[in-house]
């Protein structure tokens, strides 16, 4: 679960002290799936999601911690700043990736580059491309400098009732095969506010995700140069 921010977030950072936190939980089928394969992956993931405007830019983190035997598999997390105090559409893009886990600490990324940003007029449909320069700090020195396209998207309608949202990563890993890594986890939920006979502080969201990687997912055999495709049942509140 990486960077599903909620439709609006990115692009309305002229907002003064616009905040947004939700909290997720995700029962993933990959065990179920793929069996054998990937028998040593946790069947649930608890995220944390906040994201807040100033007049300055804003700031998006999101944490991740992945359940299974009655106890923690792994802590993951993204942390974000975009600058933008001017009117063209163009903002600076800072971030860092890390975690641990019981084989030890992610490999730690620190990404700088630019991002643009778009929106239609009352904000139902958003999108994000961000060009950006990667440092692969656990990588050889050879493998340690990289880049990473993103982007993200998010599409609300039916009045509000339904959000397809979500992210996808391409970046340069000299250690994969192939070179290239790739991500991308689209989310569809159902927001219960939207309905006319729930209340509209009633903010929760039921859905899924889709997890899409390409020599990312360690399976049980160790060797991350697998295409995957891995769904969830989740729940969603938003604050």
């Amino acid at each position: 679960m990486k960077k599903i921010i909620l439709s609006t977030l990115i692009f309305i950072a002229t907002l003064p002290m616009f905040a947004q936190l939700n909290v997720q939980l995700h029962h993933d089928f990959g065990n179920t799936i793929y069996g054998n394969d990937l028998s040593n992956r946790p069947h649930w993931t608890a995220t944390i999601e906040n994201f807040k405007a100033d007049k300055w830019g804003s700031t998006y983190f999101f944490v991740d911690a992945d359940f299974g035997d009655q106890t923690m598999k792994s802590v993951y997390t993204e942390f974000s700043r975009e600058l933008k105090f001017w009117e063209a559409p163009i903002a600076a893009h800072i971030e860092y990736n890390g975690g641990l886990s019981g084989f030890g600490s992610y490999n730690d990324a620190y990404l700088a580059g630019a991002a643009w940003n778009w929106a239609n007029k009352d904000f139902s449909k958003t999108f994000s491309l961000q060009l950006l320069y990667k440092y692969l700090a656990n990588q050889p020195y050879c493998n340690k400098h990289s880049w990473q396209i993103t982007t993200v998207w998010g599409i609300h309608f039916a009045k509000g009732l339904c959000t397809f949202s979500g992210y996808a990563d391409l970046w340069h890993d000299n250690s994969v095969t192939g070179n290239l890594v790739f991500s991308s986890e689209p989310q569809f939920w159902f927001n219960l506010a939207a309905l006319e006979s729930v209340d509209d502080d009633f903010k929760l969201s039921l859905g899924t995700e889709l997890e899409l990687t390409k020599n990312l997912v360690w399976p049980a055999d160790g060797l991350n140069d697998r295409f995957y495709a891995i769904p969830t049942l989740a729940a969603k509140w938003t604050f």
